[in-house]
């Protein structure tokens, strides 16, 4: 993705599929990520995992995703660093009045959205190791929130009539209020919406997005405990 497409991701998602179950991945040092597993069980809790294809065309949207990086990158040399991992969280909120004059306050939210993610992160994976499914959905919701409204990342400023991951997110709060979790996965933008729905919802809920998406547009999916097999 980064050489041939030329789009400045990151391989959190690659590693995840490859690896398999519940993970963390931590990249400090890219040629040996240290990744930790931890088995889960949806089954369990009567959950399926729904992932929608809002259908967005993701031409044109380069810029948005490097901004997300270039950004975050820009906060951490403002301290000197080369990337927020290496910044004191408490020296950003120290300094904002001065951070956001000379980068913008989006950058100064992105970087917010940072500290409070690879926190969440490690929640996540405490709440599936002690089998606390609640907190985990709670998480899940929370993530969301923060990678719409700081992140900022749900759609393109440059074509505001097209708001399909927005428009995803919102439907699944209708259906799902007070029983499962979602959010916009991945880089969002042009992206899709991941959501843990209890099975007596799950005919409801696939049958909203695909009427709202196009048919064949949810997939009723199971996050299963082994990676890339041969």
């Amino acid at each position: 993705e980064n050489v041939f497409f030329d789009k400045p991701c990151g391989l959190m998602d690659q590693t995840a599929c490859s690896v398999g179950s519940a993970i963390t991945i931590d990249f400090k040092d890219p040629s040996n990520p240290i990744v930790n597993k931890v088995g889960f069980d949806l089954a369990k809790h009567g959950f399926a995992l729904c992932i929608t294809d809002t259908k967005g065309s993701h031409a044109d949207l380069t810029d948005d995703y490097a901004s997300i990086r270039s950004e975050m990158e820009g906060v951490a040399a403002y301290f000197g660093k080369k990337v927020l991992r290496e910044v004191d969280e408490a020296e950003l909120f120290a300094n904002i009045a001065d951070v956001r004059e000379k980068l913008g306050d989006r950058a100064v939210l992105r970087a917010i959205h940072f500290f409070a993610e690879c926190r969440r992160a490690q929640e996540i994976y405490r709440a599936i190791s002690e089998d606390r499914f609640e907190d985990f959905l709670k998480h899940i919701i929370n993530g969301g929130h923060s990678s719409f409204e700081y992140n900022q990342n749900a759609y393109s400023i440059k074509k505001p009539r097209e708001q399909g991951v927005a428009l995803g997110v919102a439907l699944s709060q209708h259906v799902l209020e007070g029983r499962g979790a979602w959010r916009l996965q991945g880089g969002g933008f042009a992206g899709t919406i991941q959501a843990f729905v209890p099975y007596d919802l799950l005919d409801t809920y696939r049958n909203t997005m695909d009427t709202v998406f196009g048919a064949g547009s949810c997939y009723v999916l199971s996050v299963r405990n082994y990676g890339a097999i041969p």
